[in-house]
C-alpha cells in the first residue's frame, strides 16, 4: 500500500485521545505560588510511572531523594537549575543548568528549582516512590 498526501494534524487532547495521551500538565495551574505535579500514566504491573512537574520555586529550601527509584528529568519549557548531592552534607551539594535529559541514581539527593517564570519537566520513575525529605 502506497501512502498518498495525508492532512498534518495539529495535536491536542481531543485529536490524540484516540492514540494516546499528551505528556503535560492539564488542570488547574492554581496556587500560581506553588509547584504542581500530576501523574499522567501509571502502569502498576510494569512498575513505571510518567509524571509532570511546573516548578515555581525560585530557592532552593529542600531536597529529596527516592531510595528505591531511579528517576528521569526531561525539561520541556522554561530554565530550570538541579541540585543534586550524594551524601546529606550541605558541602556535597552541587547545581546544574538542566538543559537536557538526565537520569538520577537512586537515594540521590534532589531539587529543582526555576530561572523563568516556571519551568516543566517530564518524569519517569517507579510507580510506587517514597520520598525522604532534608530542610536546607
Amino acid at each position: 500500500m502506497k501512502i498518498k498526501k495525508i492532512k498534518i494534524m495539529s495535536i491536542t487532547e481531543a485529536s490524540f485521545r484516540p492514540y494516546g495521551k499528551i505528556i503535560g500538565f492539564t488542570g488547574s495551574r492554581r496556587p500560581m505560588n506553588k509547584n504542581l505535579f500530576r501523574i499522567v500514566v501509571k502502569q502498576p504491573r510494569s512498575g513505571w510511572r510518567i509524571a509532570y512537574l511546573v516548578v515555581r520555586d525560585r530557592k532552593i529550601c529542600r531536597l529529596e531523594q527516592h531510595p528505591g527509584s531511579l528517576e528521569s528529568f526531561e525539561p520541556v519549557s522554561g530554565k530550570g537549575l538541579l541540585y543534586v548531592s550524594n551524601r546529606k552534607d550541605s558541602r556535597s551539594v552541587r547545581c546544574f543548568l538542566l538543559d537536557k535529559p538526565v537520569i538520577l541514581k537512586k537515594g540521590l539527593w534532589h531539587g529543582i528549582v526555576t530561572l523563568s517564570k516556571e519551568c516543566e519537566v517530564k518524569i519517569v520513575e517507579n510507580s510506587s516512590v517514597k520520598c525522604v525529605y532534608w530542610q536546607i
